[in-house]
């Protein structure tokens, strides 16, 4: 990548991110970290990220000889790197450790967990390891037992949280948390064909396989569609699945970021069925491009959509309703030109030069602790 050109600060920090796991495939969490270090970078500070092959403390290594030998092959070809679909600034430091004991983590000022898995590590580490952080992207009760994963909330860490339910999640545990919105990179994902050119018909939905993000809704909503609109015409993304997706869906494998916002910007509207979601990216990727959005009604989304106003939603779990918002969208131009319009507008107040300044403040005022 191009490196980005900002001033360079004379209070550099040495800063580590943590995550939990490799970064071959797309993952939108993984994702707000690399954004995080590019700028980060670009504007002095030095910045490590660690990627690890075990992240789970209680996973040992003569428990999992395959992991041992994938370790070993992405150590020689470098497949840990998100080479294939982001492009990280060269001088971010991108480490692949065995796991995430204290020996594999360098020395700095700040270090950031980025996961509940990865919380209980830092929380750990000596202080020479840096002031700790904790960067919460999701109630991540999917991948991890509920009272554990809460657990990791209550640790001594600085919160920072995505989202304001993340926040109000926080403070019912009785903890502190900053509120930090995603940035957005308006370069990557923007408007290039106006709504109203768009052929009406044309739906995009982001496809995976974790049940909460209700994929298995969507489909179900636009079969009922395609009863009163036969013409529909579907399109899917995401990384391979191994499901056996409808004949009538064109389905787009792992596309690259040029070719997503090609579909973004064919799209009339983007259909967005989560149960849940930390911040909806793909959706806010979406209406960054111009598309309408019919939604379920979830914290994620509500960070950036207001129903009628940029969006339609219906409660999750729920695709007769979802049906309906998407059949009011495909019926009513002047509705869903009217409200992907208002979406684009809106959604440019979520820039990376916001988030990075108020991540920045946080870490250096904390510095010296």
């Amino acid at each position: 990548m191009e490196p980005l050109r900002m001033e360079v600060m004379q209070d550099s920090l040495r800063i580590t991110f943590v995550l939990p796991g490799s970064g071959h495939h797309p993952v939108g969490g993984f994702k707000i970290v690399y954004e995080y270090s590019n700028r980060l970078v670009a504007r002095g500070h030095k910045v490590n990220i660690v990627h690890p092959a075990i992240f789970k403390m209680d996973t040992q290594w003569f428990n999992r000889p395959l992991k041992w030998t994938l370790y070993l092959k992405r150590l020689i070809d470098k497949s840990y790197f998100p080479n294939s679909w982001f492009a990280l600034d060269n001088r971010v430091n991108v480490l692949w450790v065995p796991s995430l004991r204290s020996k594999y983590i360098p020395d700095c000022d700040v270090i950031i967990a980025t996961a509940w898995e990865t919380a209980e590590w830092v929380a750990g580490y000596p202080r020479s390891k840096g002031v700790k952080y904790y960067l919460i992207q999701h109630l991540e009760t999917w991948s991890g037992e509920e009272s554990r994963v809460l657990n990791t909330w209550k640790l001594p860490l600085q919160k920072v949280v995505i989202a304001h339910w993340l926040e109000e999640v926080a403070n019912k545990l009785g903890e502190s948390a900053v509120h930090i919105p995603n940035g957005l990179d308006f370069d990557a994902y923007n408007l290039d064909v106006p709504p109203e050119s768009r052929d009406p018909n044309r739906v995009l939905m982001l496809f995976h396989n974790e049940i909460w993000k209700g994929s298995a809704d969507g489909l179900k909503a636009l079969s009922i569609v395609r009863k009163e609109k036969p013409d529909l015409r579907v399109t899917l993304f995401g990384v391979p699945s191994g499901y056996t997706l409808p004949s009538w869906v064109e389905y787009h494998q792992m596309p690259a970021q040029a070719d997503l916002r090609r579909l973004y910007n064919q799209a009339a509207l983007f259909v967005a069925p989560s149960w849940s979601e930390g911040w909806g990216l793909t959706a806010s990727e979406a209406m960054m491009c111009g598309a309408a959005l019919a939604a379920t009604d979830i914290g994620g989304h509500q960070e950036y959509m207001k129903h009628e106003m940029n969006s339609l939603l219906s409660p999750p779990r729920q695709p007769e309703l979802l049906a309906k918002n998407i059949l009011r969208l495909l019926c009513n131009t002047d509705l869903r030109v009217g409200l992907a319009k208002y979406g684009n507008e809106y959604i440019q107040q979520f820039t990376w030069e916001k988030a990075t300044d108020r991540l920045e403040s946080i870490l250096c005022g904390r510095k010296n602790e």
